[in-house]
């Protein structure tokens, strides 16, 4: 495969792969929003539900002591009854001025608001002081030194910090009485985070005491008739419903409004009930997160929170949720419900794990066949270039025999060479020298094939490995001879015995000392050693030759692979021969190890079991 089509079957691959990440990637992060958006949809819907429910337990708690109440009045005046219907008219004309001077007293809250509001509009730092303060430290001034002013920073969440300047005296003395109900603000004029000035700020009184000093009053009287048990009702709201000839329904709704905005917001809420009921609609929803609680009164004033963090934008990193409590008081600012959920992402991570584990293995296919397909593809080319080297070789060894034999045998046709029976007999010893060779390359090819198609017939005999070494080593010593060498044994391992065949053993070491005599650039200097080792023999071939680097390491036993020789071609060979030794040693349950340096020699080490071994005991 030539390198334009490799370049081009990887780059369309990588584009494919790239295209199925991004469409991977795209696919989750809309899923993950999905998913959040949902679970946001859903914990909003529990939170209104949990808010309504504590505002109809509320009622319904109100509603059933009241009940209790009435009863108990009930029976009590029912003896009464009779004699207390010619006061009807009496509570009813006091009840009709009360209802007016509340009027009127309204009117004049939403008076004295406005101002207040007008006030705050025009100078936000305006600080509220009573009316015996202001007569013992501002109206004195030799008292306003005493008067500190403390700039207090509070963090009501999501970003907002409230400023809220308190007044105090450093030092206390005796508090002059307030000489009227007038309400007052001081003004402070900051300069340098210093108070250089301060101005007073008069309004009406907060409540009107004329106004109120009558409603006391009827309601005084108002109480001596109810004393009096003149009721015609058996319950409360039936006796606002005479009073006031308005329907008893409404009546009640609007009485339990009153009633309970005028409890303490802390009295109203029950934190155990409220964390039961987060729990349960979180739950009918299948959110089953850890969450904290975070709940502020109708003065934005945290009262409970289960969050306890120094850093006020800890929340920040948090999903947080909120919803109004009480949001249907009268004349009331609703409190503040709000939960936050620390592990949202990994929670619906999580909830996408079902997705997101095949997606993974298959992404993780997808890469691991596209490193697969082009490993294959790159060893296929290099199989490719090796085998085109192989047959190249090949040809070369066949060629050298073929042409040796033809040469020979165009001698013989020579009638002048025939008559010669000693030249015809050298001939035909080289003839003979000739066809041995071209069957001993074509043994060691057929070999091979019969390795790669597992029929190559191995025996199981007995067999001694210092005879078989020995025996390479004579019938290698005449191609040490020529080539000046030198060799030096050990063939000393007093047990040798091991179940092999001697043929394919013999091959392997005449392979190995073959390779030592090819592969050494000077006169090769050969060590051939035998020993044991725990319940194995141990052979070692050593040289001193051109050595391997790590990555030639390697590849040794790759078929048709050849160590390069540089501009060296006396090497000759198919680079099949240590692929064969390494096939033929692990048929027989052997190991062979290389240890070599560039320049300075290789070892073979060839490892058999002795017969008897078994493979446990081996272990």
């Amino acid at each position: 495969m030539k390198k334009r089509s490799i370049t081009l079957i990887i780059w369309l691959m990588s584009v494919a792969l790239i295209g199925v990440m991004a469409m991977q990637y795209y696919f989750i992060r809309e899923s993950f929003k999905q998913k959040s958006q949902l679970f946001d949809e859903a914990v909003t819907a529990a939170l209104a539900s949990v808010a309504s429910k504590i505002e109809k337990q509320e009622i319904f708690e109100f509603a059933r002591e009241q009940d209790r109440i009435n009863q108990e009045k009930f029976k009590a005046d029912q003896a009464m009854r009779e004699r207390n219907e010619q006061l009807l008219a009496s509570q009813l004309q006091i009840q009709e001025k009360i209802k007016k001077l509340q009027r009127q007293q309204f009117d004049y809250q939403q008076r004295y608001r406005e101002e207040e509001e007008n006030l705050k509009a025009l100078v936000p730092n305006a600080i509220y002081v009573n009316n015996a303060f202001y007569e013992t430290y501002i109206r004195r001034k030799r008292y306003q030194t005493y008067i500190d002013f403390n700039v207090v920073n509070k963090y009501l969440g999501e970003g907002y910090i409230d400023t809220d300047i308190q007044l105090s005296a450093k030092r206390e003395v005796p508090l002059v009485p307030a000489k009227d109900d007038s309400t007052r603000f001081i003004i402070p004029y900051f300069r340098n985070n210093r108070v250089e000035a301060m101005q007073t700020a008069t309004l009406i009184p907060r409540i009107n005491r004329e106004i109120a000093g009558q409603l006391q009053e009827l309601e005084n009287e108002l109480l001596v008739l109810n004393a009096k048990k003149l009721q015609q009702a058996t319950t409360l709201f039936d006796t606002l419903a005479i009073i006031g000839g308005k329907s008893e329904h409404i009546l009640k709704d609007i009485e339990s409004s009153i009633l309970l905005a005028k409890k303490p917001f802390r009295e109203r809420l029950n934190i155990k009930y409220l964390k039961k009921e987060l729990d349960t609609e979180l739950n009918k929803r299948d959110i089953y997160v850890p969450f904290n609680i975070e709940v502020r009164d109708d003065q934005s004033y945290i009262i409970y929170e289960t969050l306890q963090s120094n850093n006020p934008n800890a929340k920040k990193q948090f999903a947080k949720y909120s919803t109004k409590l009480f949001e249907n008081d009268l004349n009331s600012s609703p409190g503040l419900l709000s939960i936050y959920f620390p592990n949202k992402s990994s929670v619906i991570r999580d909830t996408m794990s079902y997705m997101l584990l095949p997606m993974i293995a298959l992404l993780a296919l997808l890469i691991g066949a596209f490193a697969y397909t082009l490993s294959i593809i790159f060893k296929q080319k290099k199989i490719s270039e090796m085998k085109t080297d192989f047959m190249n070789n090949m040809t070369h060894e066949f060629k050298t025999p073929v042409a040796t034999i033809m040469i020979a045998s165009e001698s013989l046709r020579d009638p002048e060479i025939s008559a010669d029976g000693k030249r015809v007999n050298r001939l035909a010893n080289i003839i003979y020298d000739e066809n041995v060779r071209l069957g001993n390359h074509i043994e060691r090819v057929l070999n091979i094939a019969r390795l790669e198609k597992e029929n190559l017939k191995i025996e199981k005999v007995d067999v001694h490995i210092n005879a078989v070494v020995s025996g390479v080593l004579d019938s290698m010593n005449l191609q040490l001879q020529r080539a000046n060498g030198v060799l030096h044994t050990d063939i000393s391992a007093p047990n040798d015995l091991v179940i092999g065949d001697e043929l394919h053993l013999s091959n392997v070491f005449f392979n190995l000392v073959d390779n030592a005599i090819k592969y050494s650039k000077d006169a090769p200097e050969i060590t051939v050693k035998t020993y044991n080792a725990k319940h194995h023999v141990v052979v070692t071939i050593a040289d001193k030759g051109m050595g391997m680097t790590k990555d030639q390491k390697e590849k040794i036993f790759d078929q048709f692979y050849r160590i390069p020789t540089g501009n060296v071609h006396n090497v000759k060979g198919f680079g099949l021969g240590l692929s064969y030794v390494n096939d033929i040693v692990k048929r027989l349950n052997g190991k062979i190890q290389v240890k070599s340096e560039k320049d300075k020699g290789t070892v073979f080490e060839l490892t058999f079991p002795l017969k008897g071994v078994t493979p446990d005991r081996e272990a």
